[in-house]
């Protein structure tokens, strides 16, 4: 009998041009929020990532959006 055994985790799959996921990847590599997320890289545009990272996720980039938009820049 051959038994195997699989890791299961929750996770989001993310659809994003290949600028984007460079920027993933640099926020996962470097830790910038707190640990690693990326649980696999699957093609240049989609990317598994952890699930537990979602809201964390969302904000930084909204908040790297907002940095690089000039109308939301205080005069």
């Amino acid at each position: 009998i051959l038994i195997r055994m699989v890791n299961v985790k929750k996770g989001l799959m993310v659809t994003c041009d290949p600028a984007m996921k460079q920027l993933l990847i640099h926020l996962d590599e470097t830790r910038a929020l707190g640990s690693k997320f990326i649980v696999k890289e699957l093609d240049d545009t989609h990317i598994f990532v952890d699930k537990e990272i979602q809201e964390v996720l969302d904000n930084k980039l909204d908040d790297l959006m907002e940095a690089m938009n000039p109308e939301n820049t205080d005069k």
